[in-house]
């Protein structure tokens, strides 16, 4: 016999998620002066922003410095506990604390306060109790207090918790728009994401280059270019001078339309069938930027030349699939 009663179940999880979303909601008519203040105090600072917490608090410290290092503000946790016990040598003069405790008493908090304050580090504190050691012993504190937990005996921190979280979140925002934080810095700090991939990733990072670039003269005859098309797999061949310029490409779309001619290509050289006004990309160029450029001409394969117009790599809609950019 199941122990999980769906129509109280469903009731359960509604009604916490409706307690939580109004004590987020409640958060707004504190989004003040004092609030400005955190903001300007934590952008202020040469060194980083630290977040300290214990217990639940602990962990949404923890989340907090995480999206703060991500956007572009250097942020980073320590345990309360840890730092009672040595780690408190990893905050400097130049750095700002956020310490975060719902009661405000947190013994291992308040054993920190004589140390912060002889580091001379700006303290801002998130708590519910304005009027705790805490609050009492900070530069700045932000009032996250909430009517009571969600959870049904009362105890465990969730309405509190989720305060906590938002409040942080609106922080990192904040700060976030007051650098100019764009898409290209968080490209910058998330390299193995989906974005990263797409806004750092260039040509010249997953082309093919050397023996592996599908290559013949524009003096060799056609057999010799089916070969290089069929042994490389990339859908094209460069088709180059005497010199490597590119001059031209030929893919196999080329090749089935010359077949649908019956053309008989015993005795025919590349230059007699390559495309001359072709498509290429150059190695600094975005991955992304080479996408469109396929996408818009439907093709789905680009030789890379350099500055002088030589061939020295190549790519397919495959490369760019495997380097994560489609």
């Amino acid at each position: 016999m199941s122990l999980i009663n769906p129509k109280t179940t469903i009731e359960l999880a509604n009604h916490l998620i409706q307690q939580e979303a109004q004590a987020i909601t409640a958060l707004q008519s504190r989004i003040d002066a004092n609030f400005v203040r955190a903001c300007e105090c934590l952008i202020a600072i040469s060194g980083r922003v630290v977040l300290i917490g214990i217990g639940k608090s602990g962990h949404i410290s923890r989340k907090i410095a995480a999206t703060m290092a991500s956007t572009g503000s250097p942020a980073f946790f320590v345990s309360a506990a840890e730092a009672c016990h040595g780690d408190l040598g990893m905050i400097c003069k130049d750095d700002a604390v956020m310490m975060l405790s719902n009661s405000g008493q947190s013994d291992e908090l308040v054993t920190l306060l004589p140390a912060l304050k002889a580091l001379g580090c700006p303290i801002v504190t998130l708590t519910s109790n304005m009027q705790s050691t805490l609050a009492l012993n900070s530069h700045i504190v932000l009032d996250v207090s909430v009517s009571k937990e969600a959870c049904p005996l009362g105890l465990a921190p969730t309405t509190s918790t989720a305060a906590m979280l938002a409040m942080g979140d609106a922080l990192a925002v904040c700060l976030l728009s007051a650098r100019g934080f764009n898409e290209e810095d968080f490209a910058r700090s998330h390299p193995g994401g989906k974005l990263g991939k797409r806004l750092l990733t260039s040509v010249e990072d997953i082309m093919h280059t050397e023996h592996t670039v599908p290559r013949v003269n524009q003096n060799s005859y056609v057999k010799e270019g089916l070969l290089e098309i069929s042994s490389k797999g990339l859908g094209l061949t460069t088709v180059v001078d005497d010199d490597n310029h590119l001059v031209g490409v030929f893919t196999d779309g080329d090749l089935r339309r010359l077949l649908d001619k019956d053309t008989n290509l015993q005795n025919i050289r590349m230059r007699d069938v390559m495309v001359s006004q072709c498509q290429f990309t150059q190695p600094q160029q975005l991955a992304t930027e080479t996408l469109q450029q396929m996408q818009a001409n439907r093709i789905s394969a680009l030789p890379v030349v350099d500055d002088n117009n030589k061939v020295i790599g190549a790519l397919n809609m495959h490369d760019l699939l495997n380097a994560g950019i489609v």
